[in-house]
């Protein structure tokens, strides 16, 4: 959620109508300077201080001993039940529940150790071990523990560390007096049988396999810009009053081509939608499973066993190195704030992380320097003579904003702090919801006693942490202040400049033999670089990410001169040109791509209206009109409004999604027997092009699947991928990603030939977009090794 929850806006909504006119009007007018004065005192504590702390009650980050102790016993009832990947989510969420250094927490490690060695990941399960023993887990129950670590040092071929384990477990055994007799003869049967799978492998050792990862990686070229930091010396920076800066090829360059690699300069994770554990009940605490759960909070990275913070249970990581960066840089400040964080939403939690990443030395010599510049964005004179100019902070070059002396545009704080925050172009009451957001952030720092650690000077990073809200808020310092005013600067700018960050996540139950992925928003970054470009509706560039780093590449050829196009969300091929222009509005610009100014031309229909279109329910010749629509056939006479055959799609749509949680119970057969319905009903009103359409053939794809009916599932996912291309075009990203789908199936199908010439296909395309080094690109390769290694007799008949 990018912006605060809906109950704190209409409380700052409810405040900004009571204010006198003439405030409002002061404030509406007010510089980003002003703007933050100004609000410092419109926070009042027995109002919208009382009112927050409530809210933040319902987004607790806290650690809670009775969580803990819930999420461990559910976690011990699926892992009786064998579901030994929902368990380890219920483990992590106990131990991010409890103290550090408690036993409890030894116990979360040790338990989660074993389902994780149900699930093969024996690398993982000896860390959670040893996290466990460093826990202080308790002596009596070691040696089923230090079993469990030599069974899995046996699995990854340390026959002689296997073998020192057994050792310690003996002695342990031996010395224990308080072990029940059944319990020492469990123990020291399963220690025999370990002894006698080390000598067997000892006796008769297992080939050397050979390395992961032999597949030919191709090594993308790669020419560094002398002038922008991590792009392509193909491109170069440019400046003027209608498109300010932007970015321009200088030589010719080939679809595939890299354009610019940037690390974020600050990223959060977005906690991202529920999903419920699967076999989970309704119970007190919450056993659903959001991003927050699934991937590093720092570096994005993808969890299985994750690290808890010390401070808090809202915060997870990879390893315990990802964990003490992101204390040291900057979760140290937000570790007691989660609860207010969550409320206030993503814009402003990105907005204080920015300000701590950069320093305070760093910020207060920007925000000084920009003074005079953001007055200047509120003086109608002013504004004639630099319209489109960002405020120059710079002490050396002139030109291009940004830049610094030596005219390099980096990816740094300074870069960050001149991307536009149009200050003047938003609306009076959002600026009045940011200020008192950032007010209220601030004024927590200050009152937990972290004003020391925000300013980067010494602190006793290990106070207590207060409540939210405990004492009366008082008057900001003015170092806080001068991190207030950059904090709004910063949320106003991600209206404009936010980039999300997506992964390619599975979507359904992900224990099929065909992984249906699709994009997800993970996380909401600042991007410097990557946020010079301008949007066009028909982009030339595709971006993906690996973490927190965004690979541009060129999905088209681009001749040089040309300008390098993003798309900011709105594509030609996804909605109309009005929708379109509506959409962009937030970004306080109208958009004239060549896709716009086609489609606004009166003879010329956008991609989406001809395939997107409704037939006539007589005849099912092309609907034609706006509020009511008329049979293109003069024979017929037919009129609908557009409403009536909106809600009949709206119905069918609920129908298919009834159809889906059939499939998600395991009711393969009725969730057939109900999209075949789908199809029939759809078949009557909506074009045989309508992405609907496709979508309902790759559902029955997806069910024959799960059925093992390879050769249906294929037959299905053609048709959908040729409704796909309508729509989006032989070489898009989209038609990528249906044809690594339809890889899978054929590859399952044991359809060899076939099979390999889709994945030939999918590579080509998906390499373009993604990268040679890209996950499906890796998946699709270890495709055709196998299928290449079968014995050539069958390769003959298939």
């Amino acid at each position: 959620m990018a912006l605060p929850v809906e109950e704190w806006r209409l409380c700052v909504a409810r405040r900004w109508a009571a204010l006198e006119p003439a405030l409002r009007e002061r404030l509406a007018a007010a510089s980003l300077h002003d703007t933050l004065r100004l609000g410092c005192g419109l926070l009042r504590p027995d109002a919208e201080v009382v009112a927050l702390r409530r809210l933040c009650r319902r987004a607790p980050a806290g650690k809670e001993p009775a969580a803990a102790r819930f999420y461990r016993e559910e976690g011990n009832r699926l892992f009786g039940r064998r579901q030994y990947g929902a368990a380890v989510r219920l483990y992590s969420q106990a131990a991010s529940h409890e103290l550090p250094g408690s036993p409890e927490v030894s116990v979360c490690f040790a338990n989660r150790s074993a389902a994780l060695f149900h699930l093969g990941h024996f690398e993982v399960c000896l860390e959670d071990i040893a996290r466990a023993e460093s826990h202080g887990y308790p002596d009596r129950l070691l040696p089923k523990v230090l079993l469990r670590k030599a069974e899995c040092l046996l699995c990854l071929g340390r026959l002689q560390d296997a073998g020192n384990t057994l050792s310690v477990v003996e002695n342990k055994i031996a010395m224990d007096g308080i072990m029940t007799s059944a319990a020492r003869q469990t123990l020291l049967k399963k220690l025999s049988q370990l002894k006698t799978k080390i000598r067997e492998k000892e006796s008769c050792p297992e080939p050397a396999r050979e390395a992961c990862g032999d597949i030919q990686r191709k090594s993308e070229i790669w020419e560094e810009n002398d002038s922008i930091s991590g792009a392509s010396s193909s491109l170069s920076l440019n400046f003027d009053i209608e498109r300010g800066r932007h970015l321009v090829a200088i030589q010719d360059i080939h679809p595939g081509q890299n354009l610019l690699k940037e690390e974020a300069f600050v990223s959060v994770l977005c906690p991202g939608e529920s999903v419920l554990l699967q076999d989970s009940d309704e119970t007190a605490w919450d056993t659903r499973v959001t991003n927050a759960d699934l991937y590093c909070h720092r570096c994005l990275a993808q969890l299985l066993a994750s690290v808890p913070c010390h401070g808090c249970s809202y915060a997870k990581y990879c390893s315990q190195n990802c964990a003490d960066v992101a204390w040291e840089q900057y979760h140290r400040t937000e570790c007691s704030l989660g609860a207010l964080l969550l409320t206030l939403g993503v814009f402003c939690h990105v907005a204080l992380r920015t300000v701590l990443l950069a320093g305070f030395a760093e910020v207060s010599r920007l925000v000084e320097g920009s003074r005079d510049n953001d007055k200047d964005l509120h003086n109608p004179e002013a504004r004639c003579e630099r319209p489109n100019e960002a405020p120059d902070t710079r002490t050396g070059t002139r030109g291009i904003p940004g830049c610094n002396d030596n005219g390099q545009y980096q990816s740094s704080y300074q870069a960050v702090f001149n991307l536009l925050p149009h200050a003047e172009k938003h609306s009076p009451e959002h600026k009045f919801l940011c200020v008192l957001s950032v007010v209220a952030i601030c004024k927590q720092l200050q009152e937990a006693g972290l004003e020391a650690a925000v300013l980067n000077r010494e602190s006793s990073e290990k106070c207590s942490k207060p409540e939210i809200y405990e004492k009366t808020s008082g008057e900001l310092s003015p170092e806080l202040k001068i991190m207030a005013e950059a904090m709004l600067r910063h949320v106003l700018q991600l209206q404009c400049n936010a980039q999300a960050i997506t992964v390619m996540q599975e979507s359904g139950s992900g224990d099929g033999a065909v992984v249906n992925k699709k994009p997800v928003r993970l996380a909401t970054a600042f991007f410097p670089v990557l946020s010079l470009l301008n949007h066009s509706c028909c982009p030339n560039i595709s971006v993906s990410f690996s973490g927190t780093a965004a690979t541009v590449r060129a999905s088209q050829p681009i001749p040089s001169g040309q300008e390098i196009f993003h798309c900011y969300g709105p594509h030609r091929c996804r909605m109309r040109v009005a929708e379109r222009q509506q959409l962009l509005s937030q970004y306080f610009f109208k958009c004239r791509c060549q896709a716009c100014l086609d489609e606004l031309k009166s003879d010329v229909k956008s991609v989406v209206s001809m395939r997107n279109s409704f037939l006539c329910p007589s005849c099912r010749a092309s609907m034609q009109g706006e509020d009511v629509l008329c049979c293109s056939n003069e024979a017929c006479a037919i009129s609908v409004s557009r409403e009536s055959l909106s809600r009949r799609l709206q119905d069918l749509q609920q129908q298919i999604k009834k159809a889906l949680e059939l499939l998600k119970d395991r009711k393969a057969d009725q969730a057939i027997k109900m999209l075949l319905k789908c199809q029939t009903d759809a078949g009557n009103f909506l074009s045989p092009k309508h992405l609907l359409m496709g979508e309902m053939e790759d559902h029955l794809a997806q069910v024959y699947a799960t059925l093992g009916k390879w050769q249906e599932a294929a037959r299905h996912l053609k048709r959908s991928i040729e409704i796909v291309e309508a729509h989006h075009g032989p070489s898009s990203v989209e038609i990528g990603h249906e044809l690594f789908k339809l890889a899978q199936i054929l590859f399952n199908g044991f359809a060899v030939s076939e099979a390999l010439s889709t994945i030939q296909r999918a590579e080509k395309i998906l390499s373009v977009h993604c990268g040679p080094q890209s996950t499906q690109i890796q998946e699709l390769q270890e495709m055709k090794t196998c299928l290449l290694e079968l014995p050539r007799s069958i390769l003959q008949r298939t």
